[in-house]
């Protein structure tokens, strides 16, 4: 048993040496200790760096991420003065997007949804404001709709006006000379009348021409506005009110093939000889009868193509009764009423009711019309018989 019980002694005890050493792994104990405090105390020292760190970088994050978050918008009324364009047809985004150029708003987003919080938005009118730059969406909203705030400077064209008349007014409105609006008319395809409008299937070879697509309206003149930018503007409006018809789709589809230029041109004869809005479709219809049906001539004959004629080559117009043989049947006039088929363009720019006779007229034989009424109606007639009755009722009502 004592063999089992290790009895070794360490060399320093056996030399008397036990509490040296003893002492000795005290001191070491001590030593350990001490090192280990100090990098415990360097350690919390860098927690509290690195909580500080990650703290003002949480700050500096919160911050860039609360902006994606909160819409940048100005406070009050803001300073200064500034003018915004507000389009024909424009939508809040758009308005949103003029605002924000101009430096009214901090962001177009501001606006929007300051309009969508407010129902009245939907009433802001196209036109030129004055209203002041670093504004709320909400201060911005406010001054649109406040007409004190429109700069008002329109004119309106009135529906059956040429193109040559509407040169004249606006020429007399903006004092840009008419040979500026001759010169941009000239390229109807620029200022925005896409090519397909000009397409015939009669056979004849098509008239580029602005004339027809200066749609009748109340514009508002922008500051800085030229001839190119007023017309271009006519023609956006008369491509949005006949989109909005589909009057060229429902011409196609409904109108046994005739082209929209074609139903164009009859809207503006329909436009200037129909004395009342009531009868615009049915004098589209006697076109339609005469130029594509069985009239003998397949002829217009009517005087008003006559007149534009006159007027397009700088002469005095006249009343159907002061017009001379020479002048109803000259050769050399393209819009010669007694010419086989339709004429080379239309005649005026006719207004959304003459466009709808002319997409959708009524149905009838109708060759014949004559003005019977003081109010302008007509009586219409299959028949040149019935059309002289017709003649007689309005000679002895005193109306021809």
């Amino acid at each position: 048993m004592i063999d089992d019980l290790d009895l070794s002694f360490d060399e320093s005890e056996r030399s008397g040496d036990k509490g040296k050493h003893r002492r000795s792994y005290v001191r070491k104990r001590k030593g350990e200790s001490g090192g280990s405090g100090g990098r415990t105390a360097l350690a919390l020292l860098m927690a509290f760096v690195l909580l500080g760190v990650i703290g003002g970088g949480a700050f500096y994050g919160f911050d860039r991420v609360q902006s994606y978050f909160v819409t940048p918008d100005y406070d009050g009324a803001g300073t200064g003065e500034v003018t915004v364009e507000i389009k024909q047809g424009a939508l809040i985004a758009d308005m949103a997007v003029a605002l924000y150029d101009a430096g009214v708003v901090k962001s177009a987003k501001a606006f929007i949804e300051a309009a969508e919080a407010n129902s009245r938005s939907k009433n802001i009118q196209p036109g030129t404001y004055k209203v002041r730059k670093q504004m709320s969406g909400e201060q911005a909203l406010v001054m649109l709709l406040d007409l004190k705030n429109k700069i008002t400077n329109q004119v309106t064209i009135p529906e059956g006006r040429t193109a040559k008349n509407i040169y004249k007014l606006l020429s007399e409105k903006t004092k840009i000379p008419v040979k500026e609006f001759e010169a941009a008319a000239k390229d109807p395809e620029g200022l925005g009348v896409p090519d397909w409008w000009f397409k015939r299937t009669d056979g004849k070879p098509a008239k580029k021409s602005v004339e027809g697509f200066l749609y009748p309206d109340t514009y508002e003149i922008p500051p800085k506005a030229t001839a190119e930018i007023l017309l271009s503007t006519m023609v956006q409006n008369f491509l949005t009110v006949t989109g909005e018809m589909k009057f060229a789709d429902r011409v196609q589809e409904e109108r046994g093939g005739i082209s929209p230029y074609e139903a164009l041109i009859v809207a503006s004869l329909a436009q200037a000889e129909a004395g009342n809005p009531d009868d615009l479709g049915k004098v589209a219809r006697v076109a339609y009868n005469r130029v594509y049906g069985e009239f003998p001539c397949n002829c217009l004959e009517m005087d008003v193509t006559v007149n534009y004629y006159l007027e397009l080559t700088g002469q005095k117009t006249k009343t159907s009764k002061d017009m001379t043989d020479a002048e109803l049947d000259d050769k050399k006039n393209p819009y010669n009423r007694k010419l086989r088929g339709m004429i080379p363009s239309p005649i005026n720019n006719p207004g959304k009711q003459a466009m709808e006779g002319a997409m959708d007229p009524p149905p009838g034989k109708w060759l014949y019309f004559v003005a019977i009424d003081r109010q302008g109606h007509s009586a219409f007639a299959e028949t040149y018989e019935e059309q002289l009755r017709n003649q007689r009722k309005a000679e002895e009502a005193g109306i021809i």
